[in-house]
C-alpha cells in the first residue's frame, strides 16, 4: 500500500484503495490512459474518477458540478439553522432557570433530551434512507423543525411542554446530522470531497456556536421565546428550496452496473496507448470518450418527477434489520475510532457549554446572558479556522501523498488531519482548564481563545473521521454515520447529567486536565488505524453479523 500503510494478509483488494492519478512511473501501468475509464481532465494529470459514474443521466455523479454544488449549499444552509437547535439555550441558562423555577441540571437536560432525540431518531431515519433515499427525510426534518420551534416559542411556563418540543426538535435535526455528510459521498468523486466535506461539517457545527451570540441579545431585547420563533421563520423560508432544488441524491450503483472497480482495484490498463480526444471544454470530465453499448439506459427524470419524496427503493433489505445493523458496527475498528475521534470532542464542547454559564454568570465577572452569549464568538471563529485548515489540508495533503505513492490513493491519507486535531484540541482543553479556573486572574479572553482552539480541533476531527469512513468503508458509510450520530449525542447527553456536579466537586482545572489527557490518548489511537484495513479480512465477520 505504501507510505507506511500495512499490506493485507491476502492478495484480495482492500476497500478504498484507488488508482487516482494516471502515473506513468508506476511500473504496473503503462503510458496513456484506459479507454474504458472516465477521467477528470481539468488538471495537468488526468484523474481517474472514483467511483466510476454510470451512463445513467439520473446518476448524481453525472449531474453538472454547479447543480451538485447548489444542492450542497442548500443542505448546508438548512444544516446551519438545524444545528442552532442544540445550543439554542446555551446563553439562557440563568434566565430560563428563574423563569421555570428549575435548577441548572434541569435546564441542561433540555439540551440533553434534545440530543437523545437526535440519537434515537438516527437509527430509524438512516434505515429509511438506506431503503427509500434521503429526500423524504430532509423534507420531514425541515417540517418537524418548523413545527417544534413554533411549539417551543408558545409553551408559556410549562416546562414539560418545552421539554417535549426540544425532543421533537432533536428528531427534526437528526436527518441533517446523519445524512448530509453521506450526501457529499453521493454527489462527489473522491478528489472533490475534501473541501466540500469541510463545508458540510462547518455548517453542522458553525451554526451551533454562532447561535448563543445572537440568542443572548434576542433574549434581552424581545424575549427568549423569539429564539424559537425565529428558527421556525427561517426554516420555513428554506423549505421551498429543499422542496424544489434538492432532488434525491441516493443512487443504487450496484444495480446500475456502473464500474465500481476503481474503488477496489487496478484500473485495468493495457499496453495499448490511448490518446485523449480534444474537447472544447477544458473543465469537462472525460465522460464521453468511451460508451459501451447499452440499450437499457433509463430516461432522464423530469423536474416534476424529481419533486416526489420517493423515487424507488435503493435496497431490498429488511427495514428492521437495517435499524439494528449499526449496533454490531460499534465493534468495527474504523467505526469505533471515528466515534471516539469525532464524538468525544463534541461531548467536551457540550460540557464546556453546560459549565460556561456557571463560570461567567457568577463572581467575579458577573456576566449577563448577552455577555455570556458573546463568549461563543471565540468558538465560532474556531469553527471557521477548523473549516479553513481542514479544507486546505484535506485535499492538499491527499494530493501530495498520492503523488508520493505513485498515483495510488489510500483512505488512511485522511488520518493526517488528526495530527492537527490533536494540537488544536488538546491545547484548547488544557488551556481552558487553566484559565477558566481563575477568571479573576486571566479574565474572559483567554478561556474564550482556548475554547476556540478546542472547537477548531473538533471540526478537524469531524472532517477527518467523515472523510475516512466515506472513502475507506463506503459500503457501510450510512450505518457508520448512524453510529457516529448516536455515540456523540448519547455521550453528550450523559455529560449533561453530570457535568455541572463533576466540575463543582473536582474543580475546573482538574476536570479539564483529565478530559484533555483522555483526548490525547484518543488521538494517539489513530496510529493503529494504519492497520484498520490490514485487518479487513477479520472485519468481514462484523459486517456479516450486521
Amino acid at each position: 500500500m505504501g507510505l507506511g500503510i500495512l499490506e493485507p494478509k491476502t492478495s484480495e483488494q482492500v476497500p478504498g484503495t484507488s488508482f487516482v492519478l494516471d502515473d506513468t512511473s508506476r511500473p504496473t501501468l503503462s503510458e496513456g490512459t484506459d479507454a474504458s475509464l472516465k477521467y477528470d481532465r481539468r488538471g495537468a494529470i488526468p484523474v481517474i474518477l472514483v467511483p466510476q459514474p454510470s451512463d445513467d443521466p439520473n446518476d448524481p455523479l453525472n449531474w453538472p458540478l454547479w447543480k451538485r454544488d447548489v444542492i450542497l449549499v442548500i443542505l448546508s444552509a438548512i444544516s446551519v439553522i438545524a444545528s442552532t437547535l442544540s445550543s439554542l439555550l446555551a446563553a439562557n441558562t440563568v434566565t430560563l432557570s428563574l423563569y421555570f423555577g428549575r435548577d441548572f441540571t434541569q435546564m441542561a437536560l433540555l439540551t440533553g433530551y434534545h440530543l437523545c432525540g437526535v440519537g434515537v431518531a438516527g437509527f430509524i431515519f438512516v434505515a429509511s434512507a438506506r431503503i427509500w433515499g434521503k429526500r423524504h427525510l430532509y423534507l420531514l426534518g425541515t417540517v418537524l423543525i418548523i413545527i417544534s420551534s413554533a411549539w417551543g416559542g408558545a409553551v408559556g411556563t410549562n416546562y414539560a411542554s418545552l421539554l417535549w418540543a426540544r425532543v421533537i426538535q432533536g428528531v427534526g435535526l437528526a436527518p441533517f446530522e446523519a445524512l448530509v455528510n453521506a450526501s457529499v459521498g453521493d454527489l462527489y468523486y473522491v478528489h472533490e470531497r475534501g473541501t466540500r466535506m469541510a463545508l458540510s461539517n462547518l455548517a453542522l457545527f458553525g451554526g451551533a456556536f454562532f447561535t448563543p451570540v445572537l440568542v443572548g441579545k434576542i433574549t434581552q431585547t424581545i424575549g427568549w421565546q423569539w429564539s424559537f420563533n425565529l428558527v421556525a421563520i427561517f426554516t420555513g423560508a428554506l423549505l421551498p428550496l429543499i422542496f424544489f432544488f434538492v432532488p434525491e441524491t441516493g443512487y443504487n450503483r450496484q444495480s446500475s452496473g456502473c464500474a465500481e472497480a476503481m474503488d477496489n482495484g487496478n484500473p485495468g490498463h493495457t499496453n495499448e496507448e490511448y490518446e485523449l480526444p480534444e474537447t472544447s471544454d477544458p473543465t469537462s470530465f472525460d465522460k464521453h470518450d468511451y460508451k459501451p453499448p447499452n440499450d437499457n439506459t433509463p430516461p432522464k427524470t423530469t423536474f416534476a418527477q424529481s419533486l416526489l419524496p420517493f423515487n424507488g427503493r435503493k435496497s431490498n433489505a429488511n427495514f428492521i434489520k437495517l435499524v439494528l445493523r449499526p449496533f454490531p458496527l460499534f465493534f468495527h475498528p474504523a467505526v469505533l475510532w471515528a466515534c471516539l475521534i469525532q464524538g468525544t470532542l463534541i461531548g467536551w464542547t457540550v460540557m464546556i457549554g453546560v459549565v460556561l454559564a456557571a463560570i461567567f454568570l457568577g463572581p467575579p465577572l458577573w456576566f449577563n446572558e448577552v455577555e455570556t452569549g458573546y463568549m461563543y464568538t471565540g468558538p465560532f471563529v474556531g469553527a471557521i479556522i477548523g473549516f479553513l485548515v481542514s479544507g486546505l489540508l484535506a485535499d492538499w495533503s491527499t494530493r501530495f501523498m498520492i503523488k508520493r505513492n505513485k498515483g495510488v490513493y489510500e483512505p488512511e491519507f485522511r488520518i493526517v488531519l488528526v495530527v492537527v486535531q490533536l494540537v488544536f484540541g488538546c491545547v484548547g482543553l488544557y488551556g481552558f482548564g487553566v484559565t477558566a479556573d481563575d477568571v479573576g486572574r486571566y479574565g474572559w479572553f483567554l478561556p474564550d481563545m482556548f475554547f476556540a482552539f478546542e472547537v477548531a480541533g473538533m471540526v478537524l476531527g469531524a472532517v477527518a473521521s467523515a472523510l475516512y469512513i466515506v472513502d475507506a468503508h463506503r459500503e457501510i458509510a450510512v450505518e457508520a454515520f448512524t453510529c457516529l450520530l448516536v455515540f456523540k449525542n448519547m455521550f453528550s447527553f450523559g455529560l449533561t447529567w453530570g457535568a455541572y456536579d463533576w466540575v463543582v466537586k473536582a474543580g475546573i482545572s482538574k476536570t479539564f486536565y483529565i478530559i484533555a489527557s483522555t483526548q490525547l490518548g484518543i488521538c494517539i489511537l489513530s496510529i493503529p488505524m494504519l492497520r484498520d484495513r490490514y485487518l479487513w479480512e477479520e472485519e468481514q465477520s462484523v459486517l456479516q453479523q450486521a
